[in-house]
């Protein structure tokens, strides 16, 4: 510990930079900020985090984050989605980006992570049982592989289509390839693989 700082700022620091995407550098720079600016804006700031952590909840259905008041969550709830169609994400975040584009009117299942072995996360710490119960419960024609193109998103895809063989079900995944405005001489060899190997008519 750095004695030059007082513990309790210390503490805030390390907080801070417990965070994904925030190093030890900008940790200490929002700690600074909150502790120039004024009294109500650092209690604002823990009163969210407060509200945040007993206001919440995961959806006994789909599992994405829902108000502790409200269960099932809002998505499905909503009769005017198809049920039939099931989007699997890794994170909540994931269905704040597909939900945004305006073009998906299914549902989602959401993982809470991907298989990794090198960081000990393997099936039994996602939402995959989870997911089993569902289908068996209810009549789904479609599910999405929505996981990230990375090798642990690839290997819990890979996963989840070896564990349904055999289900009465179209299992899909999200097309990949060229981003849109992009130069082909920048693209990698892979990502110009995807492009050729999902090709469509034009």
């Amino acid at each position: 510990m750095n004695a030059s700082v007082p513990p309790v700022v210390e503490r805030l620091i390390e907080a801070f930079a417990r965070l994904p995407g925030i190093g030890p550098k900008t940790a200490s720079r929002l700690t600074f900020y909150l502790l120039r600016g004024s009294d109500a804006e650092a209690e604002e700031l823990a009163d969210a985090l407060k509200a945040m952590a007993v206001g919440t909840r995961l959806c006994s259905i789909c599992y994405n984050i829902t108000a502790v008041d409200q269960d099932p969550c809002a998505i499905c709830q909503d009769a005017s989605r198809e049920a039939g169609v099931v989007c699997v994400v890794e994170e909540p975040l994931d269905v704040l980006a597909i939900d945004r584009t305006g073009l998906f009117r299914g549902r989602y299942h959401v993982l809470h992570g991907a298989i990794s072995p090198v960081e000990g996360v393997g099936p039994e710490d996602l939402r995959i049982d989870e997911l089993i119960g569902r289908l068996d419960g209810q009549p789904v024609q479609e599910l999405i592989l929505a996981t990230n193109p990375t090798m642990e998103g690839e290997a819990t895809a890979m996963y989840l289509k070896r564990r349904l063989e055999g289900q009465d079900l179209k299992i899909t995944r999200l097309a990949r390839g060229l981003p849109s405005g992009g130069d082909l001489e920048y693209a990698d060899s892979g990502t110009l693989s995807q492009a050729l190997e999902g090709r469509q008519e034009f």
